[in-house]
């Protein structure tokens, strides 16, 4: 699929959940998405895309209700924008290639760079590891 899909396009292949995240900045309710408890090893991708961005390698229980990881599997995959909506001021994380919503950026991860990407589930596809 091209990085710039139409909304025709995006209608079709979306679920309204999957659009309205992804294409209108919205958020899933905490603990409602299909991967916030997820466990199995693979890939997480871009839905609008496909682009590979997390990897279950870096996942792990924030206790937030959302997936979070500590890192983008490349830094050049994710983008940051500033995000002052809602009367606050975060950072919002964004697919570098076709530029969909994915969720926000915290400095409070346990990782090196102390990051959690808290990302929603409708925003995501995993690509499972095979066993």
């Amino acid at each position: 699929m091209d990085a710039t899909p139409s909304k025709d396009e995006l209608t079709a292949k979306l679920t309204p959940e999957q659009f309205h995240v992804t294409q209108e900045g919205g958020t899933e309710r905490a603990f409602t998405g299909e991967y916030w408890n997820e466990k199995r090893s693979g890939t997480y991708r871009c839905v609008v895309c496909g682009e590979p961005l997390f990897s279950s390698t870096t996942k792990y229980d924030s206790g937030s209700g959302w997936p979070s990881f500590t890192a983008p599997i490349d830094v050049s995959m994710v983008k940051d924008k500033r995000d002052v909506s809602h009367g606050m001021v975060r950072t919002e994380s964004r697919c570098a290639k076709c530029d969909a919503h994915l969720g926000h950026v915290f400095p409070d991860g346990p990782g090196p760079d102390g990051l959690r990407y808290c990302i929603n589930s409708a925003a995501l596809e995993l690509d499972p590891d095979t066993e």
